[in-house]
């Protein structure tokens, strides 16, 4: 039985009341009823009428549903590989080293190392790294102080403390064995996520699965369009997904480097070489650019016609709003292909100022000797040496900030200093990723070359050990500054020294006008006073 929901008031419809047959509606009503039914049977009609969608569902356009599609670009982007790719020190070493254990540990040594750094800076690193622990027993042996020496200047300190605890595990609890699986390297090594397990796993030890890094993020999301926040899970999932799908199953590791080195050289965040793009066929991104050109061509003459394109739009897969891939904001034209993928806006970073010191004293051997004190064991520069340092919490005059700095150097050597010692130098800027650091610098240079470090967390180095020590990029920036300071002022110095030098003899070359000095004091005749003037003239 049919069960029919008609308004007691039709007009107002605000109280209803349920019939079981439409003969219980009265006449009002029934006039009500025969529009709704009207109504509706047309809108069914216009249904029926109009064209079925050609546009694919979200999943499938943000997808690679048809598998002769992936194993073209498979092939593509691989031959592309073998023709392009870079000769760089880890990829040789995955490909030439014979002993498994020694190649997944190179080859993590890499991925660690590539981490927010770029392929330039890391090389001369990775080869005086390899060069000196070449396995991982080597490393474990080392100490941790060697270990940031090493790392001095690569920046995020913190990677190459987990490298060494992770060896020390591989050496003490895994019998010197490196884990074999993706699954193994994530659980049983410190500082190992989701993709550095991946790339460790696909390169060194052949096992199939993708990997995504930024690089990567940056070319699935131009393929398949998608344009919503790239560090969303939806995103990651739906990427990691994809990197899945695409991988080839006869070479992972190649597949996983090929897409890194696209991304690195060609799908470019800014300025992209689309043109030069072994994969352009399969792009999203690059098509929908070309239909906008299109589109926007046709509009200025004119001529727009409304044809479904043979390209689904991304707006078309948003239009129910329920894609988790698709763009929130709208496309711009002036961006291209570089609307895909969208981040969201960063953090502005932390602004810090920090009172520093370059102390110096009269070494041994007539070699200055400079004051570094070590950082705590944890946080920021974790276990790294720095000039005496205090932390400005507030703005306070020069003075206030020779006493705090007085105050700090004081007691780490255990003696009495005056706030005269302390020189101003200037200020160096220094940006971390999450920090936006001011050092204001200050040199103090004692005549006493006996002072010691009362702490065990401060040391006396020369030039050339503070050189080799385990100091931050920071730190050597702030030795710049002071030595351009102190060339400057030996400049001057000199400068004056001359002057005064040339002053002098200024003065004594100065001749009298008249030679009755030389005459003894004795008066001349008249005849011989103009003889000795005309001889002067």
């Amino acid at each position: 039985m049919t069960s029919y929901l008609r308004p007691l008031f039709p007009c107002s419809g605000l109280v209803e009341q349920r019939v079981s047959r439409p003969e219980q509606v009265n006449e009002p009503d029934r006039r009500w009823w025969k529009l709704q039914n009207q109504s509706a049977t047309g809108q069914r009609e216009q249904r029926k009428k109009r064209k079925p969608r050609t546009q694919p569902r979200p999943a499938t356009y943000h997808t690679f549903p048809d598998p002769a599609h992936v194993v073209l670009l498979r092939s593509q982007l691989l031959s592309w590989y073998d023709r392009e790719q870079r000769e760089l020190p880890w990829r040789t070493l995955a490909v030439t080293e014979p002993d498994l254990n020694i190649r997944t540990y190179a080859v993590l040594v890499s991925e660690i190392m590539l981490q927010q750094t770029q392929v330039a800076t890391v090389i001369d690193y990775y080869n005086r790294w390899m060069k000196r622990w070449p396995t991982v027993e080597a490393l474990a042996a080392a100490t941790l102080e060697e270990v940031n020496q090493m790392w001095a200047g690569l920046g995020y300190y913190s990677r190459g403390k987990r490298l060494h605890e992770g060896a020390q595990k591989v050496v003490t609890e895994l019998k010197g064995q490196m884990p074999r699986t993706v699954d193994s390297l994530l659980k049983q090594l410190p500082g190992v996520g989701r993709y550095t397990a991946a790339a460790v796993g696909s390169i060194a030890l052949g096992q199939v699965t993708g990997a995504v890094d930024g690089n990567v993020i940056r070319v699935l999301c131009r393929l398949r369009a998608i344009g919503a926040d790239s560090t969303s899970p939806a995103v990651t999932e739906a990427l990691w997904g994809l990197a899945n799908t695409l991988v080839d199953p006869e070479r992972p590791g190649d597949f996983n480097q090929a897409m890194m080195e696209l991304g690195a050289r060609v799908c470019t965040p800014k300025g992209p070489l689309c043109s030069q793009c072994p994969v352009q066929s399969h792009c999203h991104s690059y098509r929908k650019v070309h239909d906008k050109r299109e589109q926007n061509s046709k509009k200025l003459l004119g001529k727009l016609e409304r044809k479904t394109s043979a390209l689904p739009d991304i707006e078309d897969c948003a239009a129910s709003g329920t894609c988790l891939l698709c763009p929130s904001e709208p496309w711009d034209d002036e961006l291209g292909v570089q609307n895909f993928p969208r981040k969201p806006a960063k953090k502005p970073p932390r602004v810090e100022r920090t009172l520093t010191c370059v102390v110096v004293r009269p070494g041994e051997e007539g070699e200055d000797e400079y004051l570094l004190t070590q950082r705590p064991n944890k946080g920021l520069l974790a276990g790294l040496w720095e000039f005496p340092s205090v932390l400005l919490e507030e703005e306070s005059s020069e003075m206030k900030q020779k006493r705090a700095l007085c105050a700090e150097i004081s007691g780490t050597l255990g003696t009495h200093l005056t706030e005269s010692l302390f020189q101003s130098v200037g200020e160096v800027v220094h940006i971390f990723s999450h920090i936006h650091q001011t050092y204001v610098v200050h040199s103090m240079r004692l005549k006493d070359g006996d002072i010691q470090a009362q702490s065990e967390n401060a040391q006396w180095l020369s030039r050339s050990a503070l050189q080799e020590a385990a100091v931050s990029t920071g730190v050597k920036k702030i030795l710049k500054l002071y030595d351009s300071a102190d060339s400057q002022k030996e400049q001057l110095s000199k400068d004056g020294k001359k002057r005064n030098i040339a002053d002098k003899k200024l003065q004594t070359s100065k001749k009298p006008k008249l030679g009755a000095a030389s005459s003894g004091g004795r008066q001349l005749s008249l005849s011989s006073f103009f003889k000795t003037v005309k001889q002067e003239s």
